[in-house]
């Protein structure tokens, strides 16, 4: 079930503030190496394209959660 998520000054509704979702954004950039090495890997086979989209997925993630909190710093 997808809840709807209100940003509220400084949290989100439900129980959802800010730096809990900087922090689990910045959770996930950290698994983008993981990624990246698995990319490399020459026998992944035609798992390759999922890896691929998972990356660019995760890239536009991080780039939309920059855009929406520029003052947040990811790292």
């Amino acid at each position: 079930m997808v809840k709807d998520f209100v940003v509220r000054g400084d949290s989100m509704s439900p129980h959802l503030d800010i730096e809990s979702l900087r922090q689990q954004v910045s959770l996930i950039q950290q698994k983008r190496p993981a990624l990246v090495a698995l990319l490399n890997q020459p026998d992944l086979g035609i798992l390759r394209i999922d890896v691929t989209q998972a990356l660019e997925e995760l890239d536009d993630l991080l780039a939309e959660f920059k855009s929406v909190f520029p003052q947040l710093d990811l790292n």
